[in-house]
C-alpha cells in the first residue's frame, strides 16, 4: 500500500511562491501517476497537475500553466509542486494522490491513494 504525506502549504501574498511536497512510502512502484488536486470552499475538487514518475511526462490544468511546475525526485520518493505568481484564486486545500503509471490524467477516479491535504492561502 502506498502512503502519501503532503506538506508545504501556508499563507503567501499574491505574486509570491510556495513549494508543496508529496512524500510516498510503503509499497512504491517505479512508474506511478502522482497528481496534485485542490478544493476551494464551496467548489468541487479539481486536478491541478500530474506527473508520471517513470517517464516524467506532465499534465497541467490551464489555469496554472506557466505558473506551476510539478517535478519528482525518485531517489527520495517525493513529488514537488512549485507554485509561482500565485493569486487569491489559488487558495484551496491541496491534496496529492497516487495511481497506476501510464497515461496520467487529471481525473480523480484514476487515483487510488490520497494524502491528508495541505492548506494554501493567498492574500491580495
Amino acid at each position: 500500500q502506498v502512503l502519501l504525506a503532503d506538506s508545504g502549504g501556508g499563507s503567501v501574498q499574491a505574486g509570491g511562491s510556495l513549494r508543496l511536497s508529496c512524500a510516498s512510502s510503503g509499497v512504491t512502484y517505479s512508474r506511478m501517476c502522482i497528481g496534485w488536486f485542490r478544493q476551494a470552499p464551496g467548489k468541487e475538487r479539481e486536478g491541478v497537475a500530474t506527473i508520471e514518475t517513470g517517464i516524467g511526462s506532465t499534465t497541467y490544468v490551464d489555469s496554472v500553466k506557466g505558473r506551476f511546475t510539478i517535478s519528482h525526485d525518485n531517489a527520495k520518493n517525493t513529488v514537488f509542486l512549485e507554485m509561482n505568481s500565485v493569486t487569491p484564486e489559488d487558495t484551496a486545500m491541496y491534496f496529492c494522490a497516487a495511481g497506476p503509471g501510464g497515461d496520467c490524467s487529471l481525473r480523480e477516479r484514476d487515483f487510488i491513494t490520497w494524502g491528508q491535504g495541505t492548506q494554501v492561502t493567498v492574500s491580495s
